[in-house]
């Protein structure tokens, strides 16, 4: 899995709830780690539905993320 991590070469918004157990957010942490260009967002007392919990912030870093 690492190598497929470390061959993406475009920019990665990584996103994520503190609280998500399905997908840890340490999960989230380590991945990040191995891409060249990874932007990761973690968003507190938010679970697997961070996007919902925290629609209009999440929004907003989508929308400057794909602004660059």
């Amino acid at each position: 899995m690492v190598a497929e991590l470390e061959a993406i070469k475009q920019p990665v918004l990584y996103a994520n709830g503190l609280d998500d157990v399905m997908i840890p957010a340490h999960n989230s942490y380590v991945a990040v780690q191995h891409l060249a260009d990874a932007t990761l967002v973690l968003y507190t007392g938010a679970g697997h539905a961070f996007l919902f919990q925290y629609a209009k912030a999440f929004t907003k870093q989508v929308a400057d993320f794909l602004a660059v």
